[in-house]
């Protein structure tokens, strides 16, 4: 295991060595630009501002805690990814980070595809109107019922995960007088240097047919001999929150050779390759996520290289961002409850939220900055934890960081890079309300996910 666990959750109390920690930054106001939105500031007060509008309008208005989104960011980051690529290769936003029916409307908007891994997910594209041959579907375990929306709605792709998959859509798809655009998910056998739970290209795990032993060229074989399938292409991902190109090199490498023998035994050259998303960002000013038209160059490079080498010619490449475009276009905004000093430990700041908002923390160890957004402070920096107002100990937002000794109760601090994964794993644990997601643009706030209210939980509680 990567790190240990107790059934009551991470220990929340470790005394460690003297000079663990990193110092605290020299100015704790400053808002490092690589971890923040784009529109992120302090105005002449020092209070937090993004899109135009103050974190103190923003909570009297929408109330703490929220998801705030800074739509400028988001469509500044699709429309860099989609011009780093360019119109040879195809990007797919991976909708398992955040989606919403706006956000779907950005997307088509910007002219990227979509990732869909559920039926909810599908239907949220569909209902947004993105064009279904713009949609993947994704998912190590579709349900028959999920299939057959997909295939009527026609999708563009479908992701073959097993072999009981391969013919179960090709049934279905058969059965509707249709032949389905798939390709075919393997595990190539690298592992991204990343927590063992978010790493998905080792073979012992639940998704794809694993390269080894000749599993993904028997999963090809099957699937070019069914008449209601048309594969396209291969799939391989290789986990999430990467910044090391060099296991997707590896994996590019492996992937081609399949290609090569699937044209060598079958005569056919399959016309694309997904490599998948998982590129890392900010979540700390420590990490260093690259840029998209590096990204973009590396892979190509990576490809064409390996193509060359086995005399293929080289596919249409997709890669499929979600974390990379919305997790640094927004934070999330609390309000203080409780300031706890422990003498000789830490302070734990409680907020009015916690891990039903960002359950991260808890389930990878990840790693979060913190500002006092409210206001400015001069106070001497103190080490804190902010945790939540949930019953359990494993319950941290923030496991540590340094916020001003004067913080207070009723001070407001934003959470940034929690655009990815935080609404999407949100949970109702303790009967807490999820928060709303807020988009800011211009000088304008709007709600696009509307927060939860206690008639939405017991409207599904039936007695």
């Amino acid at each position: 295991m990567s790190r240990s666990a107790h059934p009551a959750g991470p220990r929340h109390a470790d005394v460690l060595p003297e000079g663990h920690y990193a110092a605290p930054a020299e100015d704790l106001n400053a808002l490092d630009p690589k971890v923040w939105a784009h529109t992120v500031g302090r105005d002449a007060d020092g209070v937090v501002t993004v899109g135009g509008i103050t974190v103190t309008q923003l909570a009297e208005e929408y109330g703490t805690p929220a998801y705030i989104l800074d739509e400028a960011d988001f469509r500044d980051r699709a429309r860099a990814w989609r011009t780093a690529f360019g119109t040879d290769a195809d990007v797919f936003y991976a909708g398992k980070a955040f989606l919403s029916r706006a956000v779907v409307r950005w997307l088509d908007e910007e002219g990227l595809n979509l990732d869909v891994c559920s039926g909810g997910e599908l239907a949220t594209a569909l209902s947004a109107g993105m064009p279904a041959e713009r949609i993947a579907f994704h998912g190590n375990n579709k349900s028959p019922e999920e299939i057959e929306r997909a295939v009527r709605a026609g999708v563009g792709r479908i992701v073959l995960d097993s072999f009981q998959e391969i013919v179960r859509v090709a049934h279905i798809a058969q059965s509707l007088g249709k032949r389905q655009r798939v390709q075919i998910r393997i595990t190539v056998g690298v592992e991204a240097h990343t927590h063992e739970f978010i790493a998905t290209a080792h073979e012992d795990q639940k998704f794809g047919i694993p390269l080894a032993g000749g599993q993904a060229a028997e999963a090809v074989r099957r699937a070019l001999q069914l008449d209601g399938l048309e594969v396209i292409g291969i799939h391989s991902h290789i986990g999430s929150q990467i910044f090391d190109m060099s296991g997707f090199e590896v994996a590019a490498h492996r992937v081609v050779g399949l290609l090569k023998d699937i044209r060598d035994e079958h005569g056919v050259e399959l016309p694309e390759i997904d490599l998948g998303g998982g590129l890392g960002i900010a979540y700390t000013s420590d990490d260093d996520p690259r840029e998209p038209h590096e990204i973009a160059k590396a892979l190509t490079e990576i490809v064409t290289r390996e193509c060359e080498a086995a005399r293929l010619a080289t596919p249409r490449i997709s890669v499929e961002p979600g974390r990379a475009i919305v997790g640094p276009t927004a934070f999330t905004l609390y309000e203080v409850g409780t300031v706890k000093p422990l003498d000789g430990l830490r302070t734990y700041v409680s907020v009015d939220g916690g891990m039903s908002d960002n359950i991260r923390t808890a389930l990878y160890d990840a790693e979060y900055s913190v500002a006092l957004a409210s206001r400015t402070s001069d106070a001497e920096p103190m080490l804190v934890r902010v945790v939540g107002k949930h019953c359990e100990s494993g319950d941290i937002v923030v496991k540590d960081a340094f916020l001003p000794g004067d913080l207070a109760p009723g001070d407001l601090i934003a959470v940034p890079a929690t655009g990815a994964y935080c609404r999407s794993m949100a949970s109702n644990y303790n009967h807490v309300l999820r928060p709303p997601v807020v988009s800011v643009r211009d000088g304008a706030a709007r709600v696009i996910v509307r927060r939860e209210t206690e008639e939405d939980l017991l409207r599904l509680d039936v007695g």
